[in-house]
């Protein structure tokens, strides 16, 4: 359908495909556009972690093509004062927080939506595989109808302000689609591959990258039953069932199984491991805090479904009222439930919203 009013929308070009083709169809929607390259970590050059330098001549390219201008402007100050020192500090405590969640709430929806709206812009665009319906007068967040691509958990704290100032015509696409759209519009971006991950971490050892900020604090690695295995390094530096990383080479266990992270013993220091699919992987129920809901005010209790993680299924559930917070009762148990990270909420396909998980625990 074509757009009768000339809106002027300003789209994030980060020198992907999904933004060239996202610009692409802003335009053939007949919306005046402008492309806004953002810069959000100071990367380091000498070891070609970041690619900021290739993703911004790519998306000049992508805007030369389209004929749109394109602007630039560093987030770096905002993105570490807003995202990478509450990164750091929730890995301090031992948890594993997801600065992607918290980017899309601080960085892409707020200070560069504010800083688009300066440049005159009605609302801006993003190549995020998601979609935004108005219904009585609210706007709801919906998934992206491509399953495997679909971003609505990492989007989950945005609120009715962004979500109204917000399009994303790659909402009702698939990958495949946007990659033949970008090859039929001759666009370098086309076969350009997907950025996986954490930009500041890039393809560096997660673990050695923290410890360039955070300072060591050994401790023991146990098994289940309280025997010790080796030492480890910090406890900031694992996560909820991570196998790889834990380096512990035979005379240990009695299966040859893998190991897993099972539980961190935050008192006492202590990385408790278990060999092969171990019950104690898994919990049936999670406490959170910091509840954001995105359309309404939910009735506790309430039936749905939820993700404890990014391209995991939809899992039932019931939410009940705990104290300020809520207490996820899943149907089925579910594994590596993992503290700082993000339950979000779903009905069918509708994002109702998502918490902080602070602990899990069994009936």
């Amino acid at each position: 359908m074509k757009n009768s009013k000339k809106q002027k929308i300003i789209i994030g070009l980060s020198g992907g495909v999904d933004s060239s083709v996202a610009a692409l169809l802003l335009l053939e929607q007949g919306f005046e556009v402008e492309g806004l390259f953002m810069k959000n970590w100071e990367e380091d050059d000498k070891n070609g972690i970041c690619t900021a330098k290739q993703d911004l001549a790519d998306a000049q390219k992508v805007a030369d093509k389209l004929g749109i201008k394109l602007h630039t402007i560093n987030f770096s100050s905002d993105y570490w004062d807003d995202v990478f020192a509450h990164f750091l500090a929730e890995h301090k405590k031992g948890r594993t927080p997801n600065p992607d969640v918290l980017c899309n709430q601080k960085i892409k929806f707020s200070v560069f939506l504010d800083y688009a709206l300066t440049l005159g812009a009605d609302k801006i665009g993003m190549g995020h595989y998601a979609r935004i319906a108005e219904n009585q007068g609210k706007f709801q967040l919906k998934t992206g109808l491509d399953e495997s691509k679909d971003q609505s958990y990492f989007l989950h704290l945005l609120n009715q302000q962004q979500l109204a100032k917000s399009l994303f015509p790659l909402g009702d696409m698939s990958k495949t689609q946007v990659r033949k759209i970008a090859a039929k519009a001759g666009f370098v971006t086309a076969e350009k591959k997907d950025s996986t991950g954490i930009c500041f971490i890039g393809e560096r050892n997660f673990s050695q990258f923290l410890q360039d900020f955070l300072p060591k604090s050994e401790g023991n690695i146990i098994d289940e039953n309280g025997a010790f295995i080796k030492h480890h390094q910090g406890l900031a530096f694992y996560t909820m069932g991570q196998r790889r990383g834990l380096e512990i080479g035979g005379g240990f266990g009695q299966s040859g199984e893998p190991w897993f992270v099972a539980d961190k013993l935050i008192k006492s220091n202590e990385l408790v491991v278990v060999q092969g699919e171990n019950p104690l992987l898994y919990h049936q129920i999670l406490i959170a805090s910091s509840a954001h809901w995105i359309e309404n005010l939910p009735t506790l209790p309430m039936t749905c479904s939820a993700k404890i993680r990014y391209r995991q299924p939809s899992q039932n559930c019931k939410i009940e009222q705990n104290g300020k917070g809520l207490k996820v009762i899943f149907d089925q148990a579910q594994r590596a439930i993992t503290p700082g990270q993000s339950v979000v909420f779903y009905q069918q396909d509708v994002c109702l919203g998502g918490a902080i998980i602070e602990n899990r625990e069994n009936k």
